[in-house]
C-alpha cells in the first residue's frame, strides 16, 4: 500500500486503488467464494428434512435463518478488526469454518445445537464477505468493478447451484452421512493459504478509526446507497422470495416456478460479469443508472405479459436487478481510505437490514392485494431509486 494511502480520510476527489491488476489471484478468491457460498446455502433446502428430523414448527424453523443472519449486525465490527490484521487471515479460515458448520447440520442431535451450528456459520460467513471485496479492490488495480464482477459472480453462481448440490449429497449419503461434503471447504482453506501466504493486505491507520467515524466520513456515498438499496430492495425481495410462488400461482406449475428462479439467478450471472467492467470503462453512476431504470421496467412487463415473452423480461430482470452490487462495492472501496473493510461491513449491514425489513412488507403487500399486484407496486417503488443516482459522486 502507498504511503501516502496511510491515513487520508475517506473524501469525494480522492478514491484509493491499488496499481496492478492480479488476475490469477482474483479468479482464485473467486473460485472460492463460489464454494464457501455453497456451503452457506444449505440451510433452505434441507430445511424441511430438519424440520422432520427435529420436530420443528413452520416459527421455529423460520427462526434459524433469522439466527444464522444474526452476525450481520456485527458487520462493521468485523470490518473494523480486519482494518487491524491482516484479511488474509479471516478469508482463510472462513472457507474450512462455513464448511464445517454446514456439514454438521444432518447430524445436530437438538434444536439448540442446529442453531449454534447456524450462528457459527453465520460469523463465518461475515469473516468472509466482509474483508474478501477489501483484498479484491486491492489487486485489482484500477480495474475494480472487474475484480468485484469476478468475485460476485463466484457468490451468484452458488447460489444458483448450492441447493442442487446439497439436495445431491442427502441423496448420496443421507441427511446424517453427507457430513463428510467439509473436506473440500477444509482443502479450500488450506489452499487459500498456500496461494494468499506472500499477500498480507494490511490497512495501516494513523489513528483507530471508529465504526461512526467511517459512517460520518463516508455518509456522502452511504446515504444514496442506502436509499438504492432500499427502493431495489422490494424488486430484489419480489422475485428472490416469491418468484416460484407467482410462477405456481399463475400456471400451477411448481417445477416451471423453480425454473423461474434458477433463469432468474443465472441471468443474474451475467449481469453481475458485465456490470463491473462497463463500469470500469463508462463509469460508475452511468451502469448505475443504467439498472436501476432498467429494473423497474422489466420487472412491470414480467408481471404484465404473459407467455413464452414474460421469460424474456424475466431474463432481463435478473440482470438489471442482480447487477448493481459489484458496481456499488467498487464504489465503497474506492472512497474507503483510512477503513475499507470497517465501511464495506457497514455497506453489508445496511444491506441485510433493508433485506431482511423489506421481505417482510412484500409478503404483507402479496396477502393483501396479491403478488401480481405487489411486483407492480415493487417496480414502481423501485424507479424512486432513479434521481437517488445522481446524488453519488461524479466518475
Amino acid at each position: 500500500m502507498n504511503n501516502n494511502e496511510k491515513s487520508t480520510p475517506a473524501s469525494k476527489s480522492a478514491p484509493a486503488t491499488g496499481s496492478e491488476y492480479r488476475g490469477g489471484l482474483i479468479l482464485a478468491l473467486s473460485f472460492t467464494h463460489f464454494l464457501h457460498d455453497i456451503y452457506s446455502s444449505f440451510l433452505a433446502p434441507l430445511l424441511p428434512l430438519l424440520i422432520k428430523k427435529l420436530s420443528m414448527s413452520l416459527s421455529e424453523a423460520g427462526f434459524l435463518s433469522t439466527v444464522m443472519q444474526i452476525p450481520a449486525l456485527m458487520n462493521p465490527y468485523i470490518g473494523k478488526l480486519a482494518d487491524r490484521i491482516s484479511v488474509r487471515l479471516f478469508i482463510v479460515l472462513a472457507p474450512g469454518l462455513t464448511a464445517a458448520t454446514m456439514s454438521l447440520i444432518g447430524i445436530a442431535p437438538s434444536y439448540g445445537v442446529l442453531l449454534t451450528l447456524l450462528f457459527v456459520a453465520g460469523i463465518s460467513v461475515s469473516l468472509f464477505h466482509v474483508p474478501a471485496p477489501v483484498m479484491i479492490s486491492r489487486l485489482s488495480g484500477k480495474r475494480i468493478g472487474r475484480g468485484m464482477s469476478f468475485f460476485m459472480t463466484g457468490g451468484e453462481l452458488a447460489r444458483t447451484l448450492g441447493p442442487l448440490a446439497a439436495v445431491g449429497a442427502v441423496s448420496l449419503f443421507g441427511l446424517e452421512g453427507f457430513y463428510p461434503v467439509m473436506i473440500v471447504g477444509l482443502v479450500a482453506s488450506a489452499w487459500l493459504f498456500v496461494k494468499f501466504r506472500g499477500v498480507s493486505i494490511t490497512v495501516e491507520t494513523a489513528q483507530n478509526t471508529s465504526v461512526w467515524k467511517t459512517w460520518r466520513e463516508m455518509r456522502f456515498l452511504f446515504l444514496p446507497l442506502t436509499g438504492i438499496l432500499l427502493a431495489r430492495g422490494f424488486m430484489h425481495a419480489s422475485m428472490t422470495a416469491f418468484l416460484p410462488t407467482f410462477i405456481k400461482g399463475e400456471t400451477g406449475n411448481l417445477w416451471l416456478g423453480g425454473t423461474a428462479l434458477t433463469l432468474f439467478e443465472f441471468s443474474g450471472v451475467i449481469g453481475v460479469l458485465g456490470a463491473g467492467p462497463f463500469s470500469d470503462r463508462f463509469g460508475r453512476r452511468k451502469i448505475l443508472l443504467v439498472s436501476v431504470l432498467g429494473a423497474p421496467v422489466t420487472l412491470f412487463l414480467f408481471a404484465w405479459l404473459g407467455g413464452w415473452v414474460r421469460f424474456i423480461a424475466l431474463l432481463f430482470t435478473g440482470m438489471t436487478i442482480l447487477s448493481t452490487t459489484p458496481v456499488m462495492l467498487a464504489l465503497v472501496q474506492e472512497y474507503a481510505k483510512a477503513s475499507p473493510s470497517a465501511a464495506n461491513g457497514m455497506f453489508m449491514m445496511i444491506s441485510f437490514i433493508a433485506r431482511s425489513a423489506i421481505v417482510v412488507l412484500v409478503g404483507l403487500l402479496g396477502d393483501l392485494l396479491g403478488l401480481r399486484n405487489t411486483y407492480f407496486i415493487s417496480s414502481f417503488l423501485g424507479a424512486l431509486g432513479i434521481p437517488l443516482i445522481f446524488m453519488l459522486p461524479k466518475d
